[in-house]
């Protein structure tokens, strides 16, 4: 049995620099996910900030309106099929970078979520401090700038830390657009070896790996800024 595993994983990883497929693929993921997340803070921070401003003001009504379609409409449908839209429908007739297609997917979908997170740490701040602000001559942008903003920020920052991992997680269905990541080099691997546990199992470890790491750093963050609130 031991010999049939070693054959297995010489075959699956090591012939033809196979375990290199696997490295490719994960450095893919990590940069999807990354610039997807900084598409989805800024779509989400954007958003939120729209539909406070309306709740309080009862301006911005027709970019509020486009907000409330946009949270309805990537929060109701699969990502998957987003992703087969932005790259299959909305760029068919251009020729863009798979990559490109995958961060605007998961980037516009993260935002709406991001967007809800954001309305969450704003509204967590007391209403007295939007009072005391204006009581002190403040508008209402210095006021959101100066004082409800880092408050807000703070408060959802670990969520937003959990919505990186979520997010990451997500991308391993950038194949179906022939995006070579890391679920897909692994079923790349399967193709050729005709053998799927060792290279979906060498696929899970390295998620799994990735979360408990980002999941530590997490942690560390959460303990940190806990330490800074009691100060």
């Amino acid at each position: 049995m031991f010999e049939e595993l070693k054959a297995k994983f010489i075959l699956n990883f090591i012939t033809g620099d196979r375990w290199m497929s696997l490295l490719r693929g994960l450095a893919v993921t990590l940069k999807i996910t990354f610039f997807a997340v900084i598409l989805g803070f800024v779509l989400g921070f954007s958003v939120a900030i729209v539909r406070d401003v309306y709740e309080n003001t009862k301006k911005l009504k027709v970019l509020n309106f486009l907000c409330n379609v946009y949270l309805t409409v990537i929060r109701g449908t699969p990502v998957v099929v987003q992703l087969l839209i932005i790259y299959f429908v909305i760029f068919s007739s251009m020729k863009i970078d798979k990559s490109i297609a995958a961060v605007l997917a998961f980037g516009i979908n993260s935002g709406a979520y991001q967007a809800e997170i954001f309305r969450s740490g704003i509204n967590s701040v007391p209403k007295g401090q939007m009072e005391a602000g204006r009581s002190l001559g403040f508008s209402y942008r210095q006021t959101m700038v100066n004082i409800i903003m880092p408050q807000a920020i703070k408060n959802v920052l670990p969520t937003l830390g959990n919505e990186f991992i979520v997010l990451m997680k997500e991308t391993s269905v950038a194949g179906y657009i022939a995006l070579e990541d890391l679920t897909k080099a692994g079923d790349i691997i399967r193709s050729r070896t005709y053998s799927a546990m060792m290279p979906f199992l060498a696929v899970a470890l390295l998620y799994l790996i990735m979360v408990m790491f980002f999941s530590h750093l997490l942690k560390m963050f959460e303990r940190r800024l806990a330490g800074s609130g009691r100060g």
